[in-house]
């Protein structure tokens, strides 16, 4: 009942409120897409953009921080900062995401649910680029839900140098640093990030105090070096690269052990090193903009408790070339190559070579009004696996009769290999598994900075793990199967973003979330509605106050509405900044400020309220 009472109060804020909407189109371009820089109001994709600035207003920790302010996008996780995360985008979960840092993959070639979010801390992040919906016409496999791709600022001209402090709760602690010089021809800059913080316990029983049980700490060094230099007006290279150091403590034990027992198991921790490099050489000529590039995913981590180790790489080497014809329209098309390996008890490896090819049209322009029409094509052919063909089309239309008023559709065939683990895991791979096939939809209207999205998600034999309970509930084991059938996942994403007079910017969004698979039965860890507000505030000169929140509605840890109930809670945080002189800032943040006691995941822990304080130098 509480519950309700706080969601009707939420909603009734927000539909209450005299709204005057925001004319202004931002000025952003994106390059996932179509593998090409546009401006996002000349793509058809279904896209949302986390800019810098909501990155340092609300102070994310983690990109999964971030990534859940956005409709649609909901995460679940075995514990505090460094435990197993997983993000569901439309309901779909982790492994179905391509994740991208400045190009280079993140999907964890060692892992079992892709991309290792619970490491991606944020650091030194322009903006976070996130494309709903199928996207293997354009990128291949590991992106039937969609694309998120990160990417880090660029070195100013000049010599440029940031330091960052933050202090908090759990003994916590999060230094960063950044160099930069850029001249006429090159640039170069380097940025190291630290945090560290004592933690709380992993697992937790249900609805019982985190404080009670013993700490999990975790420990993060995240470090990117870039460099950049142009040969002449027409030739460039460009490279990146990242590691990332983490050690985590997690909660473990025996089946037969109480959850009180392994809450205070501190016996356990991992660590992993992960390497992401790339280098591009762009030529631009008269002709054709042409960019061959080389990139490598390394992928180390260790449990000692469990005496195993899973190292892994993914390399890839790729080009294309972009061809302008009429006044906005191109094509791009180009060809990939990828080897991926897994070393230590699996050791195996698969390789993969595309084609591609993407058309974009711009046609029946008549003032503010003009349509665009993209295609998109590509082949995959394995070592390991079936070839596959992908394809995506998208229509979007400018409306000249309604001034503001934006339509789009977007549809896109698309698929997922098993991962090595998820194939040959002595505990719970499965040999005999298939890949998925997965055909999406969506269509959308925007006007004035409200828009409403349905879509609709078909996947052929999803890959899921199946776990095993004895009579009592108990777990028993279980191992990676193909869901039989067709799973079916449709919804409706409401969102509205505009500024209140000259103090105020309201954002709020509302997803409504239906996944079944083929007899109709709820999936599980997906909530069912979710609501999410945001309220900045600006009218005191150099301060900016935030509140953020969302309500996550019915979502059950097992299929068919079983097992724990791990929904039907309200949460806030808040944010606060002050600008003391334009080289020097202050802030603090307050994460869930009503304490609330709830568990995305059955018997694991999340944050009671914590605060934390930060400065931040700029010269």
């Amino acid at each position: 009942m509480k519950h309700t009472i706080k969601l009707s109060l939420i909603t009734g804020i927000f539909l209450n409120i005299n709204l005057i909407a925001n004319e202004k189109l931002e000025d952003i371009n994106v390059i996932s897409a179509t593998k090409t820089l546009q401006n996002i109001n000349s793509t058809t994709s279904n896209i949302e953009v986390i800019t810098a600035q909501e990155i340092e207003e609300r102070h994310y920790t983690t990109v999964t921080q971030a990534l859940n302010s956005l409709s649609g996008i909901n995460f679940t996780s075995n514990g505090g900062l460094g435990t197993s995360t997983a993000i569901y985008m439309r309901g779909m979960a982790s492994k179905r995401l391509l994740v991208l840092l400045n190009g280079v993959r993140q999907n964890d070639i060692t892992g079992l649910s892709g991309t290792d979010f619970s490491n991606l801390i944020v650091a030194d992040i322009a903006q976070i680029e996130v494309i709903k919906g199928s996207q293997s016409g354009i990128w291949g496999a590991d992106a039937s839900a969609g694309v998120i791709n990160i990417i880090t600022k660029k070195a100013k001209k000049g010599f440029h140098n940031t330091l960052s402090a933050e202090y908090g709760e759990f003994t916590s602690s999060d230094f960063g640093a950044t160099l930069s010089y850029g001249a006429e021809n090159y640039y170069v800059k380097l940025n190291a990030k630290k945090l560290k913080t004592d933690g709380f316990s992993a697992q937790v029983p249900h609805g019982d105090d985190v404080t009670k049980y013993e700490d999990d700490g975790y420990e993060n060094t995240t470090i990117s070096f870039d460099a950049g230099v142009s040969i002449d007006a027409n030739n460039k290279i460009t490279l990146s690269h990242t590691i990332i150091d983490a050690k985590s403590e997690f909660d473990g034990g025996a089946m037969k052990d109480s959850p009180e027992d392994k809450a205070n198991n501190s016996t356990y921790d991992s660590s992993s090193k992960s390497k992401f490099s790339r280098v591009d050489y762009h030529n631009k000529n008269a002709l054709v903009d042409i960019n061959l590039y080389a990139s490598n995913s390394d992928f180390s981590r260790e449990f000692p408790a469990y005496g195993s180790n899973y190292d892994g790489d993914v390399r890839e080497y790729g080009a294309n070339g972009k061809v302008d014809y009429r006044d906005e329209d191109f094509v791009i098309v180009g060809a990939d190559y990828k080897k991926f390996a897994h070393d230590n008890a699996i050791s195996r490896e698969y390789k993969n070579r595309a084609i591609f090819i993407t058309n974009s049209n711009t046609f029946n322009k008549n003032g503010k009004s003009r349509t665009i029409l993209t295609q998109s094509l590509r082949r995959d052919i394995y070592t390991a696996f079936d070839s596959k063909t992908t394809g995506k089309i998208g229509l979007k239309r400018v409306h000249h009769n309604i001034d503001g008023l934006t339509t789009s559709f977007n549809y896109g065939t698309a698929y997922n290999v098993p991962t090595l683990n998820n194939l040959y895991d002595p505990y719970s791979g499965n040999r005999n598994l298939n890949s998925e096939n997965t055909k999406s939809w969506d269509i959308s209207a925007e006007l004035r900075g409200a828009k409403i999205t349905y879509f609709k998600t078909k996947v052929e034999d999803m890959i899921d793990y199946v776990s095993i309970y004895g009579d009592d509930g108990s777990w028993l084991g279980g191992a990676y199967n193909n869901i039989e059938g067709t799973s079916t996942i449709k919804g409706v994403e409401i969102g509205y973003q505009t500024n209140i007079g000259e103090d105020f910017l309201i954002s709020t969004s509302y997803t409504d979330l239906d996944a079944t698979n083929e007899k109709g039965k709820t999936l599980a860890r997906r909530p069912e509605k979710t609501l999410k507000l945001g309220v900045d505030y600006y009218g005191v000169e150099k301060l900016h106050l935030g509140l953020n929140g969302e309500y996550v509605g019915e979502r059950f840890s097992r299929d068919d509405k079983q097992g724990q109930q791990t929904g039907k809670y309200t949460i806030a945080n808040f944010s606060t900044n002050y600008q003391i002189s334009p080289k020097f800032s202050v802030y603090g943040k307050v994460d869930n400020i009503m304490d609330k006691r709830y568990q995305t995941v059955d018997g694991y822990s999340t944050s009671p309220r914590a605060v934390y304080f930060g400065v931040k130098l700029e010269y």
